[in-house]
């Protein structure tokens, strides 16, 4: 069986796979490296201390809290990204401008970067899927390691800071670096609102140039190095706590 490689055919002209564009598109693309990174660090970021904060209220079942972490998470995890990017988006600036009216602020929803509301939807939902992968952490972690904190003098929060928050952490990182590539992948998502991360810059040479697959391969390989990157980082980090909790208690 002969197989030839056929140029693409495309609105009545003939497109051939140029592999030299791929490296032209790579240099292009990957200007819009800053905000991806953004779009997908300040997110985990936020989105670890928020879901830190929501594990505890959910453990420690805190009066009338507990029940409004519990909706909420399960609200986010049963939605898509996409909808929160859309009610963040559409939502937030009309509650903006309601408050500012209300208490005479003096600036407008319009002045307010796109970005910010990207980053708002993206921790909102980062939260709620770490707060179940840090929550599952703590729970992972012997009762009796708490009640050991508390023989040598320790507080709950102490003990929770220096004895199980760390322990939790090292059960929990698969799962965030799992959160991470998540968000650098999701980022694509802010192109919706005319963000230009990685994946919206791809679009924009791909239709200036005409060569949709070229530039799509080059974006394709920016999102691989950086998961490449993200689990290379994870794997030290795992090593480094396991040295940590190898030496007890800091």
């Amino acid at each position: 069986m002969n197989v030839s490689w056929e140029p693409v055919r495309q609105e009545g002209c003939i497109m051939a796979f140029d592999i030299a564009f791929i490296g032209k598109a790579f240099v292009e693309i990957i200007k819009a490296l800053p905000l991806t990174l953004a779009v997908s660090l300040v997110p985990l970021l936020f989105g670890f201390v928020l879901g830190t904060g929501i594990a505890l209220v959910r453990i420690y079942r805190i009066r009338f809290i507990h029940w409004l972490a519990g909706f909420y998470v399960s609200f986010v995890r049963g939605t898509p990204l996409l909808l929160h990017i859309m009610l963040i988006y559409f939502g937030l600036p009309m509650l903006f401008d309601y408050l500012s009216d209300l208490y005479g602020w003096g600036i407008r929803s319009k002045s307010v970067p796109l970005v910010t509301f990207i980053l708002i939807a993206f921790s909102l939902n980062s939260a709620a899927y770490m707060s179940e992968a840090i929550r599952s952490g703590i729970l992972s972690v012997s009762h009796g390691q708490m009640e050991a904190a508390y023989s040598v003098g320790m507080t709950t929060a102490q003990g929770l800071r220096r004895v199980v928050i760390p322990q939790a952490l090292m059960a929990s990182l698969p799962n965030l670096l799992h959160k991470f590539i998540g968000l650098l992948h999701g980022s694509s998502l802010a192109f919706t609102i005319s963000l230009v991360e990685l994946n919206g810059k791809a679009h924009i040479v791909a239709t200036s140039n005409l060569k949709f697959l070229e530039a799509f391969i080059a974006a394709a390989l920016i999102y691989w190095g950086l998961t490449l990157i993200s689990e290379k980082i994870t794997s030290m980090l795992e090593h480094r706590l396991n040295r940590y909790n190898r030496g007890g208690v800091a």
